[in-house]
C-alpha cells in the first residue's frame, strides 16, 4: 500500500466519526462528497498548469484548456450541488444559492474538519504522486481534462443512489456507515487507476 493510498483511506474513513459521534444523516455525507468535487477540480487545475512544463506547445494549449476546464467543470459542479441541496437538503433550502447555503450547512453539520481532511488527502496525493514521483512529466493534458468527470460520475452515482436507499429505509446508522465504506472503496479504486494511467504514459 502506497503512502498516498493510506492517507486517502484514512481521510475517507473519518466521516464514520461524523455518523457515529455527530449524528450525521444522509445530507451531511452527500454534501461532504459534493464538496470533494470542488477540491478535486481545484487540484486538477494545478495539475493542468504543472503538466509537461518543458513543452512549449503544452503552455499554448493551457491558455485555452485551463479556463475551459474551470468554466465547464465549474458549471457541472454547480448543477450537481443544486441537485444535492434540492434533493437532500432541509426543507426550505435555497438550492441555487450555493455561496450562501453551503457555508451555513458546513457550520451547522460540523463538516469543516472533514473537508480539511479531504483537502489534506488530495494535497498529499498531489505532492507525493504528481510532483515527487514525476507524474506531471508524463500526464497528458487530454487525460487530465477528462479524468475528474469519470471519477465524479462513478462516485456520486454510488453516493446519490445509496442516499435514496438510506432515506427509504429510515437512515439507519449501519446503512450510513456502509455508504461511507462503499464510497471509500470506489475512491481507492479510482486512485489506483489514476496511478496506473499516468505510469503507463511515455515520458515527455
Amino acid at each position: 500500500m502506497t503512502p498516498s493510498l493510506l492517507v486517502l483511506l484514512v481521510a475517507n474513513a473519518l466521516p464514520i466519526v461524523g455518523v457515529l459521534v455527530l449524528g450525521w444523516t444522509v445530507f451531511p455525507l452527500v454534501l461532504l462528497y459534493w464538496l470533494e468535487n470542488v477540491i478535486v477540480g481545484g487540484f486538477n487545475v494545478a495539475k493542468l498548469l504543472l503538466a509537461q512544463p518543458r513543452e512549449p506547445a503544452s503552455w499554448a494549449a493551457k491558455l485555452f484548456l485551463v479556463p475551459f476546464f474551470v468554466v465547464h467543470f465549474g458549471g457541472f459542479t454547480f448543477v450537481h450541488g443544486v441537485l444535492v441541496l434540492a434533493l437532500f437538503g432541509p426543507k426550505g433550502t435555497q438550492a441555487f444559492d450555493l455561496l450562501g447555503t453551503v457555508p451555513t450547512a458546513i457550520r451547522a453539520n460540523h463538516l469543516g474538519w472533514a473537508v480539511v481532511s479531504l483537502v489534506l488527502s488530495h494535497g498529499f496525493s498531489f505532492s507525493w504522486n504528481y510532483v515527487r514521483n514525476g507524474e506531471y512529466r508524463r500526464a497528458s493534458l487530454n487525460a487530465l481534462m477528462g479524468q475528474p468527470y469519470g471519477r465524479v460520475l462513478v462516485l456520486h452515482f454510488t453516493v446519490l443512489f445509496g442516499g435514496w436507499i438510506i432515506i427509504a429505509t429510515g437512515a439507519p446508522v449501519l446503512a450510513l456507515v456502509l455508504l461511507v465504506l462503499i464510497k471509500t472503496a470506489a475512491d481507492a479504486r479510482a486512485h489506483k487507476a489514476e496511478r496506473s494511467r499516468f505510469a503507463a504514459l511515455p515520458a515527455a
